[in-house]
């Protein structure tokens, strides 16, 4: 029956995405308004403003603002890795062509001007750190994708898919740039001055394990000493910050000591990557104790995500995507992981997905924002479902295997 609510929830979110062409709002795309400038005389801080009362106002105001669907990188990054899943489950040619669809798509829309592989947002972002300009490329767009991209090319062996990772990985180490402290150092956000973390202390962590993560997974193929070099410093640097109780600030900066759901995934998610790849247990401790954490503090029993880990609400799709994905990939850490994942899949599918197939955006107290973004609830969910389904499937098929060879059921005589 799991399997079966998760496909039929996998099948109707895939039809309504390639219905919409792979188009639609994003979280933060509200200075794509041609209101915009007008109404925040290109002031950074009303500009920042005006985005986040699109992002948060509990009714989507895009259309009124003039703000389109689009498509988004990250969004295409994320569902090629929920097509190439869907074509290991279930060996369909449809799913491997739409995987490369997405995947030929990046390459063609790729930041320009950049040494390497790299990408970003398809709109101005106005943020608390800075300006991040159209089309400027940053570490966590450009390491999520070349993650698909490394997927790809360990699935289905095309070299092209691994020159593109490598390309995200000389990226990160010629133009995207670090900040070094006394023993260690933290990787930039965006190649922009203001991208740059001074002296450490505006240093983002997510961003920071993200690229460490990319540069250590490309090393194991490409065996180039400098990307695990580079990767050993920047994990160092947020070793540091973890907190004792195994979490850690979005940043180091005091403007920035908040815990959230999501970017705590992608650090533990991240720190796993790296462990694995260096076949270094250094920092295992460390991680088992975020991972601990990270599924002690986030869900409610029923499977409700939390935004942070002191209050629930706003209960959002981002949360949701990435814990289901986090709680399986790190399962064989936390003996309740595998179990959680499923129930925040069935609370996700019977509380936040619409009758046309897409996922809401969040969860208010007394209402629900329906706007669909794209990269922020529609990829990230795709691509989480399709690892869940990938995952039970695997297991269904073992069970039956084990079956049809115990002596119990008769089928099958032990050679001993």
């Amino acid at each position: 029956m799991q399997n079966e609510t998760i496909h039929k929830s996998l099948k109707e979110l895939g039809r309504w995405v390639e219905q919409s062409d792979w188009k639609a709002y994003d979280t933060f795309d509200g200075l794509s308004s041609p209101y915009a400038r007008f109404f925040t005389f290109n002031h950074p801080l009303l500009k920042r403003c005006w985005q986040q009362a699109v992002r948060r106002f509990p009714i989507n105001l895009r259309p009124l603002l003039g703000i389109k669907p689009d498509r988004s990188t990250k969004g295409m990054g994320f569902f090629a890795q929920g097509y190439l899943r869907l074509f290991k489950t279930h060996g369909r040619a449809e799913h491997l062509k739409k995987m490369q669809f997405c995947l030929d798509w990046l390459i063609e829309n790729r930041a320009r001007g950049f040494q390497g592989y790299c990408w970003g947002n398809h709109f101005d972002y106005q943020a608390r750190g800075g300006r991040i300009p159209l089309g400027t490329p940053t570490v966590v767009w450009t390491s999520l994708i070349g993650h698909a991209f490394l997927d790809a090319y360990e699935g289905v062996g095309e070299k092209r898919y691994f020159e593109v990772a490598r390309g995200a990985a000389e990226f990160i180490i010629n133009e995207l740039g670090w900040t070094e402290t006394a023993c260690d150092l933290c990787l930039s956000y965006t190649p922009l001055p203001g991208g740059k973390p001074e002296r450490g202390e505006d240093g983002v962590h997510n961003a920071n394990m993200l690229g460490a993560g990319l540069l250590a997974r490309v090393n194991t193929h490409a065996g180039k000493q400098r990307y695990l070099e580079i990767a050993e410093k920047a994990v160092h640097f947020t070793i540091r910050a973890q907190l004792e109780n195994g979490a850690w600030y979005y940043g180091v900066n005091p403007r920035w000591h908040w815990v959230d759901s999501f970017h705590t995934g992608y650090v533990l998610e991240a720190l796993d990557c790296y462990i694995r790849c260096k076949a270094d247990r250094k920092f295992q401790k460390e991680l088992e104790r975020g991972f601990k954490f990270f599924v002690e503090s986030f869900f409610l029993a029923d499977g409700t995500p939390r935004y942070y880990a002191h209050k629930t609400l706003p209960i959002d799709i981002q949360c949701a995507s990435q814990a289901i994905q986090t709680l399986l990939n790190l399962r064989e850490l936390h003996p309740d992981s595998e179990a959680t994942a499923i129930k925040v899949a069935e609370w996700t599918i019977a509380n936040m997905q619409d009758k046309s197939g897409y996922f809401y955006y969040r969860k208010y107290p007394m209402i629900t924002n329906k706007t669909p973004t794209l990269h922020w609830g529609q990829a990230t969910m795709f691509a989480a479902l399709a690892l869940l389904e990938q995952h039970i499937s695997a297991k269904e098929t073992e069970e039956k295997v084990l079956v049809s060879v115990s002596p119990e059921k008769g089928s099958r005589k032990s050679a001993c």
